[in-house]
């Protein structure tokens, strides 16, 4: 805009609503550019901002504190947190899964408190049809600010209740879907999602033992440490004792951990497909 226009006489030509004003480009050559009226009036009602930096978000956190509470949350579940009981593992799964148990011990530690709302109720006791969405609100004890907010849904029609009573099952479901609004609220209010899923439930831990002819699939392991060299050492002389080609070795840990590689395992996932090459590796692959 050039200098020594007024804004009383700039207002005026802004009339049909566009205006011209004149401005350089970068080789000093004027040009011309269209204003809009409503551009004009909201610059002039915007708040002039002296320092730029200002706006810019910070940390709410330093760089330590943020470590601290990091390793401060991993030695709760190390410590205190049981595996299977509050959470665990599934071979082939990246993550634990927070169970309810563990979701609670959570908000005891970081004392919260629950406030649990049924959003959504869907009964059709006709068609026996059931569904239920349920809101799980934490509440920081100390200061009374919400920390978090989960939703959690369960229906009738989902693959582990379809085949059941939907009638006499309707509180099971209901309950589910409270759990699954408490481990999402807890995973947000912790920030502990890079640490647990709720991708897998508390039933799922129990298996099927009865359709089950050798070792079951479905293992609970703890959150452990990285494997070590003598239990690298030791699957690579068990691989060799059973002559199992390195190939078929690869294949196995691939089919239940997702991992191509032995250094990759945990010391619990090793310990696992150690006792699992022991018992029917030789057999499973002599038939193979």
């Amino acid at each position: 805009m050039k200098e020594g226009v007024p804004t009383s006489n700039l207002k005026s030509k802004l009339a049909t609503q566009l205006s011209k004003s004149e401005s350089l480009d970068e080789s000093g050559n004027e040009v011309l550019v269209l204003v809009h009226e409503q551009d004009v009036e909201r610059s002039q009602n915007s708040p002039i901002i002296s320092n730029p930096v200002e706006v810019v978000p910070e940390f709410a956190l330093t760089f330590t504190e943020a470590k601290n509470r990091l390793l401060m949350l991993k030695s709760f579940v190390q410590e205190l947190m049981i595996p299977g009981v509050d959470y665990g593992i599934i071979p082939g799964c990246p993550k634990p899964s927070l169970l309810k148990s563990g979701a609670e011990k959570l908000c005891d530690i970081y004392g919260f408190s629950k406030l649990i709302a049924v959003s959504n109720r869907f009964e059709d006791w006709q068609e026996g049809f059931f569904s239920y969405e349920v809101k799980a609100t934490l509440i920081n004890k100390r200061t009374g600010l919400v920390e978090a907010e989960g939703v959690g849904n369960c229906n009738s029609k989902e693959r582990k209740y379809r085949n059941q009573d939907a009638y006499s099952i309707s509180n099971t479901i209901l309950k589910m879907a409270k759990k699954r609004a408490i481990v999402d609220a807890v995973l947000s209010a912790t920030r502990s999602s890079g640490i647990f899923s709720q991708d897998i439930e508390d039933h799922d831990f129990k298996g099927d033992k009865s359709k089950s002819n050798g070792p079951s699939p479905l293992r609970v392991l703890p959150i452990d440490k990285p494997v070590s060299k003598q239990q690298l050492k030791d699957i690579f002389t068990l691989v060799n004792d059973k002559l199992i080609p390195i190939e078929k070795a690869k294949s196995l840990m691939i089919e239940r951990y997702k991992l191509d590689e032995s250094r990759k395992l945990t010391s619990s996932q090793a310990n696992d497909f150690l006792d699992y090459l022991r018992k029917f590796g030789h057999v499973k692959l002599r038939n193979a």
